[in-house]
């Protein structure tokens, strides 16, 4: 139930981001439960990777190059999924933080921390 409810949670991110951002555009609902859930594969499966393979440049920028390996997944998420678009890789580095944030705040304020929900 909280993995369905984390889920909904990036997705209203997603759909908050053309409101905050007018290079990013979202469809509809149903695009946006898309790219959330490709994003949160995404991350699960190739971001380690390719912090991996990136650590020295990561080390060096003091861990800020990672900022840089999430825009590129947000802008190539937004290369897979119609419907959802990314002007270009500043706007999909904005975008990044931006429903990073936004998914953070919601999830702080809608799941509890006792694990039950």
């Amino acid at each position: 139930m909280r993995l369905l409810l984390t889920w909904l949670i990036n997705a209203a991110a997603l759909m908050a981001l053309p409101y905050l951002m007018h290079s990013v555009s979202v469809t509809n609902v149903g695009t946006a439960l898309t790219a959330a859930l490709v994003l949160g594969l995404v991350n699960t499966l190739i971001r380690p990777l390719l912090v991996l393979l990136t650590l020295p440049v990561t080390l060096l920028s003091m861990g800020l190059f990672i900022l840089v390996i999430n825009a590129i997944l947000f802008w190539l998420v937004s290369t897979l999924i119609e419907g959802f678009e990314v002007a270009g890789f500043w706007s999909a580095f904005l975008a990044a933080i931006l429903y990073s944030v936004i998914s953070w705040a919601l999830s702080t304020l809608l799941l509890s921390k006792d694990g039950n929900s």
